[in-house]
């Protein structure tokens, strides 16, 4: 595995990234005095005997009840015990990771009242790939995404079950294993390690990254489907969208652009063709993607900026031992980041879907129906179509937003929630979908462009081409078309259709690519 320096307050999204893709957080030693003063500060705070919420004082609405300092560390272990209390399958392993890398982050910046030796158990969890089974359900996005966050506390101090190199086993038989010592937790470090938005956080971040696959390999086969339509390129000159100035919209038209540079089947239709005007699938590719590309760049700052924060409560001030009770852990700018990353992924799908539908009609591609040489005798890519409809059908459903949902919970006390927790955790689910929508149009765009033989695109995208070929032949004759359509979508899911058009440089969102 590779070992990356995680700075506390100023990580960068690639960091992030680069920890869903495996890499192992070793936190940066100058964080290690701010810890130490944070746990030393809450000692203090004890010490005098007045009432701080959650370090003396009950949970939620039970804040106004006083807990003797003889059971303060046993008022942290049933919060987490009492808290673990989600439901639904795991969340998948790669996104627990991370979640507990953000959880790291946050603690280490000395707001949060954690000692040492607690923090170095989360950091030497994720060395040795002991990842707490998390259920997936049970978050509201304040205060905190607690349920979750409570099921990754409650591996700490050895309750509950563990993912590990070795399969899925008890906390307590995991720490044996890798040599590892469960926590006591002490005063307030129950509910800072449940508190906070990781959660949430985690799932949108997971999605962003993989939007961004999405978002690149929709491009390559936008232009792949504009060739195999023979579409105009003329949509794509620089000067039409230099008017009207969104920076996304002028960079995904110079990509296309650059896609389809060179292109024998474009030259083939410059002069002569009938068609004043492509439709909107194809001429207005500029304008939806790169407003979907605005859009996920504006939820990749909020994330990044939310990644990088303190969310738990209170909050401890060491420098003149002060707690402070805040709402931090309200998740409503995660709820409307994961809104607009599914407006985006949703959209992109759509586009991708109606350029499939454009392609299958000889109404408008002037291609064979439904792109095989024998219809009627065959269906071709009838159903293929009809599979991307239903995915694009249902990420609209799930499109609808998150955040302008609530419901009340702890008896009225938290009485507005961000519900970013499920809008969030929705949108891997969404970007699979549109990964297979995606996936059908470049099968459907390859066919295309193989009924214009002997002429070829362009460099870029016959490489795109080659990739398909080399793993699902030209469709002369129905063929089960499963297989195919799995093939393609892997390709999309991989990053190799990006790849394969690697010679022309994709937008990317805020850095991340």
């Amino acid at each position: 595995m590779t070992e990356l320096t995680l700075k506390p307050g100023n990580a960068t999204l690639a960091d992030w990234r680069a920890i869903y893709r495996g890499a192992v957080p070793k936190l940066d030693d100058a964080c290690r005095p701010k810890i130490k003063a944070s746990a030393e500060a809450v000692a203090r705070i004890v010490a005098k005997g007045e009432p701080v919420y959650g370090i003396n004082t009950g949970f939620g609405k039970l804040a106004s009840v006083r807990i003797p300092a003889e059971d303060l560390e046993t008022l942290q272990r049933n919060i987490v015990l009492s808290h673990a209390a989600g439901v639904g399958e795991p969340m998948p392993v790669a996104i627990a990771r991370l979640m507990m890398a953000l959880k790291l982050a946050s603690l280490a910046q000395g707001a949060s009242g954690v000692r040492s030796q607690t923090i170095e158990l989360l950091e030497a969890m994720l060395a040795n790939d002991v990842i707490p089974v998390v259920p997936a359900q049970g978050s509201v996005g304040a205060s905190g995404d607690l349920a979750p966050l409570s099921h990754m506390t409650a591996v700490m101090i050895g309750v509950g079950e563990c993912f590990t190199p070795h399969g899925r086993v008890p906390a307590k038989v995991a720490f044996v294993s890798h040599g590892l010592e469960p926590v006591t937790l002490g005063a307030k470090e129950g509910l800072a390690l449940l508190n906070g938005t990781q959660f949430s956080t985690a799932y949108a971040l997971a999605a962003l990254f993989e939007a961004e696959v999405l978002y690149q390999s929709a491009l390559v086969a936008g232009a792949l489907s504009t060739d195999a339509a023979k579409g105009s390129d003329a949509p794509f000159d620089p000067r039409i969208h230099m008017l009207r100035k969104h920076p996304g919209q002028i960079e995904t038209a110079d990509a296309l652009r650059n896609l389809m540079a060179g292109s024998a089947i474009r030259e083939s239709h410059r002069v002569g063709d009938e068609r004043v005007q492509d439709p909107y699938c194809l001429r207005c590719q500029p304008q939806v993607m790169g407003a979907a590309l605005t859009v996920l760049r504006q939820a990749a700052d909020t994330l990044g900026t939310e990644a990088n924060g303190v969310t738990d409560n209170p909050l401890i001030f060491a420098e003149d031992d002060t707690a402070l009770s805040g709402g931090n852990f309200h998740a409503e700018p995660v709820a409307f980041a994961a809104d607009m990353i599914a407006l985006a992924v949703c959209e992109i799908g759509s586009l991708s879907e109606r350029r499939i539908a454009m392609l299958v009609d000889p109404a408008l591609s002037g291609m064979p129906a439904f792109l095989t040489p024998k219809p009627g005798l065959n269906s071709g890519f009838m159903i293929p179509q009809v599979t991307a409809a239903a995915l694009v059908s249902e990420n609209k459903q799930k499109a609808y937003p998150a955040s302008v949902d609530s419901i009340p919970t702890s008896a009225n006390q938290e009485d507005h929630v961000s519900m970013a927790a499920h809008g969030a955790r929705r949108l891997i689910g969404m970007v699979e979908n549109a990964t297979a929508v995606i996936g059908i149009e470049l099968l459907a765009a390859a066919q295309g462009c193989d009924f214009h033989q002997p002429l070829a695109s362009s460099n870029a995208l016959e490489a795109v081409r080659k990739l398909v070929r080399a793993e699902v032949p030209h469709l002369d004759n129905d063929r089960h078309f499963h297989p195919d359509m799995e093939k393609a979508i892997a390709m999309v899911r991989s990053g190799a259709t990006i790849r394969a058009a690697g010679a022309v440089a994709l937008p990317s969102i805020s850095g991340v690519a």
